[in-house]
């Protein structure tokens, strides 16, 4: 499958992972125009991931180039050149992004090294899983601007931490740690440097990679469409994709196996 190529972001298939790259060191990744276009077009190509049984990568790892930035934000100085409905539809276009990343039907891990600040910690918030280095850094510093969280923070935080640490976040301003990123259930794990918080990464996509892509797709799409449902409604779509699994390739030849005592051999369809 061809990923294409864009100018800020670096791809490498390695194995079952496709690791995306923001690498705008030099700006530390913020999320420029040129940023939010590539990794829409991107996100376009991904979104055929599956197709016809073909799954080409079984998910994808998005961090950011250099030590010191996985995304620091908002290209600030770009907006700052910005009109009231420019800077709002710059919003609706991230809006956009994290939809598609959500939509994706492979797990996204977010690898952060380094700043997570304001559109940082909002990509971030739209991928699967997020692992983290040491060093790593998370804030929401939208009010030191005047401004409120707008690439989706204030919607998707709560959902990840306890409302009442979001809105401390929010209001504050004030930038956390890895390890208190941790202890609040913001990442999944941390790892001593960016070395190995890549290879967790990769660890994490390969052992995806043993299951039933079918299944973990249709999990991720019910789970996102459970949000804000009542546990009736939720329950419904639990029903609809048990259904949908059920009637799967990959379930016939991961029962068969069960009943078998052998390793699934899942045809991804």
């Amino acid at each position: 499958m061809d990923f294409g190529t864009y100018p800020t972001l670096q791809l490498e298939h390695a194995g079952p992972a496709l690791i995306v790259t923001v690498n705008r060191p030099e700006a530390l990744n913020a999320l420029a125009g040129q940023v939010v276009e590539d990794l829409t077009q991107l996100l376009l190509v991904l979104s055929e991931l599956g197709r016809e049984g073909q799954w080409p990568v079984r998910g994808v790892i998005l961090t950011g180039a250099g030590e010191k930035s996985f995304v620091a934000g908002a290209d600030i100085v770009e907006m700052n050149t910005m009109d009231a409905q420019a800077a709002t539809e710059y919003g609706r276009k991230m809006h956009r992004v994290t939809l598609a990343l959500e939509a994706l039907p492979v797990p996204v891990i977010a690898a952060v090294n380094g700043f997570a600040l304001g559109g940082g910690c909002e990509l971030a918030l739209a991928c699967d899983y997020i692992y983290a280095s040491s060093n790593a850094r998370f804030g929401q510093p939208e009010v030191n601007l005047g401004l409120v969280p707008g690439f989706g923070g204030a919607v998707r935080l709560p959902r990840r931490v306890s409302p009442g640490m979001a809105r401390e976040m929010i209001f504050s301003a004030r930038p956390i740690k890895a390890d208190e990123a941790y202890r609040i259930g913001l990442v999944n794990a941390v790892f001593d440097n960016k070395a190995a918080l890549l290879e967790a990464a990769q660890e994490a996509v390969a052992e995806l990679a043993t299951k039933s892509p079918t299944a973990v797709a249709n999990a991720k799409a019910a789970m996102s469409a459970m949000v804000g449902l009542s546990t009736v409604d939720a329950l419904e779509v639990e029903s609809t994709s048990f259904h949908s699994a059920f009637l799967t390739e990959d379930s016939v030849e991961g029962r068969n196996a069960f009943v078998a005592k052998r390793a699934a051999q899942f045809p991804g369809s």
